[in-house]
């Protein structure tokens, strides 16, 4: 009897991510402690970070990361062209993608919103005399014009390989479109692409099972290397910005959630906390896409006709944590440098913010070309942004949690109003429990 009451996923991840903090404190300590000069001179120092913090911490969650990221090409594809191809009316299509993109640029708008008076009101900047000799490098974010061109692949192999997801999502839906007119041979490719998509949903399970060692791995290497110093120089913008991010994650999405679809916020919180700390741990909502389409399928009752859409968009233009990074950055670096923004430059933060989670998706280091944009749009010095890269990894972390929050929110109000909704698994508490563990006995 002992041996079925094993401990659940959120138990074991939660297990892994204290004891990576633990370990990583501990490391931190020794390698810059007081003991500092007896192991400089043994050479010890050098030895545990190279063996240890380089070395198992490193190649630990490098090797977690990359499985993860390895399933999300073919799981957007995969996925997308089952769902599309399974729509009986082509036209829905159209209706579906709409109301995705209009929800996901409300809750971005009301994010920033947000993030900006929470910062007027706290004034996190104010009195703060900074030098920072931090240097980052920001690509040039693409004219309107190419991010429209961008969208559509000229190789959507080449795409694939890159990870180019608007790319891929464009190409999936015109494929899952051709599938579903193309009569009994589209019938026989979409029996072979349902076949597809269940095992690796199954790969998906596997990998679960491994997130307690991957996110211990993640930790550890993280808090051997946090400079504390800064955090503390930056509490008030830090505390800011964190206040913000719980706030629209718990009390924002709540609201929306129970208004547009009446579904318990309560319940969608407690089945969306394994997911929640997959992106806090990993930083990337592509890296965590295949937990989560996972988990708004079968655990939160959307279909995959619409979830197979929804959530690869979302983690690819919804940015709401971004949205208030860039919302407190703005008013901390204006007031940093002494700057009177008006209410007129503040709508325009807002506007540019927006819009800039489209036009910027796919660009690598896409936080900071946003929050580029929006300086440069209010006439704020962009070397501003030196001063808050040293504490903007830990609050990434918490970023991601609210932007695979949000994709899973609008999933569940988009499938609700389009009747691709399973109320009987949203309500059932175990609903896609019975899949993390995995027996591989059989495999002997």
């Amino acid at each position: 009897m002992a041996r079925n009451k094993k401990l659940g996923l959120t138990a074991r991840i939660v297990i892994g991510m204290v004891a990576g903090i633990a370990v990583g404190f501990i490391f931190k300590f020794i390698l810059a402690g007081q003991e500092e000069r007896i192991l400089h001179l043994l050479g010890f120092d050098i030895a545990l970070k190279a063996l240890f913090v380089d070395g198992f911490f490193h190649i630990g969650g490098e090797i977690f990361i990359s499985s993860l990221k390895m399933l999300v090409v073919p799981l957007v594809f995969v996925s997308l062209v089952c769902g599309t191809c399974s729509l009986s009316d082509t036209s829905a299509l159209g209706r579906l993608g709409g109301k995705t993109i209009g929800l996901y640029l409300v809750t971005t708008a009301i994010a920033i919103s947000l993030a900006i008076f929470a910062a007027l009101l706290v004034s996190p900047g104010e009195g703060v005399q900074m030098q920072s000799d931090a240097t980052f490098d920001i690509s040039e974010a693409p004219a309107l014009s190419q991010v429209f061109i961008n969208i559509f692949p000229s190789n959507p192999i080449e795409s694939m390989a890159k990870g180019n997801m608007l790319q891929v999502i464009v190409f999936a839906v015109l494929f899952g479109l051709a599938m579903a007119i193309s009569g009994k041979s589209g019938e026989r490719l979409a029996t072979i692409f349902t076949d597809l998509s269940e095992v690796i949903m199954k790969l998906v399970t596997l990998l679960m099972n491994l997130a307690p060692y991957g996110v211990f791995f993640l930790m550890a290497k993280l808090f051997t290397t946090l400079g504390f110093e800064t955090i503390a120089s930056l509490a008030k913008y830090f505390a800011v910005v964190l206040a913000a991010l719980l706030i629209h994650g718990f009390v924002v999405y709540a609201v929306i959630l129970k208004l547009l679809s009446g579904l318990n916020p309560f319940i969608f919180f407690r089945k969306m906390r394994d997911t929640a700390l997959f992106g806090f741990s990993t930083s990337s909502s592509n890296a965590t896409m295949p937990i989560t389409m996972e988990t708004v399928t079968k655990k939160l009752g959307v279909k995959n006709s619409v979830a197979s859409f929804t959530v690869p968009l979302g983690a690819t233009i919804n940015m709401d944590g971004t949205a208030i990074m860039q919302g407190v950055a703005t008013v901390f670096i204006a007031q940093v440098f002494a700057v009177d923004l008006t209410m007129s430059d503040y709508l325009m933060v807002i506007l540019t913010a927006t819009l800039a989670s489209i036009g910027t998706a796919g660009v690598p280091g896409v936080g900071l070309i946003m929050l580029a944009m929006v300086l440069q749009q209010v006439g704020l010095p962009v070397e501003g942004i030196a001063l808050i890269i040293g504490v903007d990894r830990l609050l990434d972390m918490t970023r991601t949690a609210v932007n695979i929050t949000g994709d899973a929110m609008v999933s569940c109000i988009v499938g609700k109003s389009e009747g691709a909704f399973d109320q009987a698994i949203f309500d059932d508490i175990n609903a896609g429990t019975k899949e993390e563990n995995v027996d591989f006995h059989h495999l002997r």
